[in-house]
């Protein structure tokens, strides 16, 4: 049981021995168990589902894993006031079928968000989909939870951030602190949400298909350019769409070297001007062809395609995830940048990105047991990090630092900054209890 508790998806991220793992069921029990593991000096490692991919949810040597998995309920639907209250182990799409019973909607999308929960979303800042009209999770907790040390006092203290108005100002904003901190500042145990209403219209489809990724780059550039703003645009190059028609039998056409799927939600003839605005970037761009689909069922599955590429790239060996993300109009330098890297590495690299907002997901894919391979795909990977950092971006758009971009992180913010964040960290968990050694990692004397 304790080895199926001490790593989350991150391939080749270490690994420690817990101590313990815990199922907490209440605030209560999590509370009683950081005020215990505060006096017996034993780390606490906070976990969700552990889908993560940079192995922030890992285990160090002699810690307690406390898993948050059983604390799943939606305690509260607010339609009056467009807010729910959740549990941190209350997966994704289970609060969206929750909501949607009220007319709501809870935007982040995530592709694991058939098995992802809430707390390791705000944990992460997770996006999605739908993000780069809507935003991240970050841009939908209003209010935190938290059992934390340091300040607020003893270790164990449960405390309560934030709010459930619209607005407000009063002091900093420490529920944004949290957000996006990977368990290394308290355990989450409930999240106050914001919803929206539920939308109306039936959002259009459109895809391109185009001869390579460095020209799908150039249509993102294109629409973000005019001023378009779909709820999603998607890539996925051959490889993805390959790896998933294999084991899907979607009947999805893997011709292109790379398609662009985007999905605009505007209400009646707005949305189809922008959709057909959208169709003429690609072609300007350069597509072989691009399409608005008529065909529900059919856009269904194309963007089904891209929430199953990192599956099922995983069944073709170990599976190396970046999470890069640059400014919009550096889109296809960094697709030139990443195809020019893995050829030099002879590394195989699929990409599927949230193009739209920028964010890649280059997938460095190794043959099981090739140590070779692997010290190849390791460096390519930070490679791919530099690249990311030169072209004005960031080593980590959503899925966190965790273990595998603590020295990308560093490169990224440098050792000013840093120092700000160790101080943050220092303050409130001055014993270094929570997830040590994760995202900030340990200040260097």
């Amino acid at each position: 049981m304790l080895a199926a508790l001490a790593a989350d998806d991150a391939e080749w991220a270490p690994v420690g021995r817990p101590l313990a793992a815990l199922r907490a069921g209440s605030t209560q029990e999590v509370s009683a168990a950081v005020r215990a593991c505060a006096r017996l000096a034993v780390p606490v490692v906070p976990r969700g589902a552990g889908t993560g991919l940079s192995g922030g949810a890992n285990a160090v040597d002699d810690c307690l894993v406390l898993d948050l998995s059983r604390m799943n309920r939606v305690l509260s639907v607010d339609p009056e006031n467009l807010l729910a209250v959740v549990q941190p182990g209350v997966v994704n799409n289970d609060l969206k079928a929750a909501v949607a019973e009220h007319g709501l909607w809870y935007p982040p999308d995530p592709a694991s968000a058939p098995w992802s929960t809430i707390g390791g979303n705000v944990a992460t800042n997770a996006g999605g989909l739908c993000c780069l009209k809507y935003g991240v999770t970050r841009d939908y907790v209003l209010g935190l939870e938290v059992v934390t040390g340091g300040p607020a006092g003893e270790y164990g203290t449960v405390v309560r951030l934030g709010r459930r108005t619209t607005k407000g100002v009063s002091g900093y904003d420490l529920t944004g602190l949290y957000v996006g901190s990977e368990g290394t500042l308290g355990v989450v145990t409930e999240i106050t949400l914001r919803l929206r209403p539920a939308p109306r219209d039936q959002p259009h489809t459109v895809v391109g298909a185009f001869d390579g990724l460095v020209a799908a780059g150039r249509a993102v550039a294109l629409c973000t350019a005019r001023g378009l703003q779909p709820a999603a645009l998607e890539l996925l190059d051959r490889s993805c769409l390959s790896a998933v028609e294999e084991w899907k039998h979607l009947g999805i056409d893997a011709e292109a070297a790379a398609l662009l799927l985007a999905r605009v939600d505007g209400p009646g003839e707005a949305g189809v001007a922008e959709a057909a605005a959208v169709a003429a970037a690609f072609e300007e761009a350069g597509a072989l062809w691009a399409e608005r689909s008529t065909d529900p069922v059919e856009a269904e599955a194309l963007f089904e395609a891209r929430r199953l590429a990192y599956p099922a790239l995983e069944r073709l060996g170990p599976v190396l995830t970046e999470d890069v993300c640059v400014p919009r109009s550096a889109v296809p330098e960094m697709l030139a940048r990443t195809e020019e890297i893995g050829t030099r590495h002879g590394v195989h690299i699929a990409t599927i990105a949230h193009a739209g907002d920028g964010n890649l997901h280059p997938l460095l894919i190794t043959p099981p047991g090739d140590e070779a391979a692997r010290a190849a795909a390791q460096a390519a990977f930070e490679e791919l990090l530099t690249a990311a950092v030169d072209l004005g971006g960031t080593v980590t758009g959503e899925h966190g630092v965790g273990l595998l971009k603590r020295d990308g992180m560093e490169r990224e913010l440098g050792p000013e900054v840093c120092a700000m964040q160790h101080a943050v960290k220092a303050s409130l968990d001055p014993l270094g209890l929570f997830n040590p050694g994760k995202a900030i990692g340990e200040p260097k004397l």
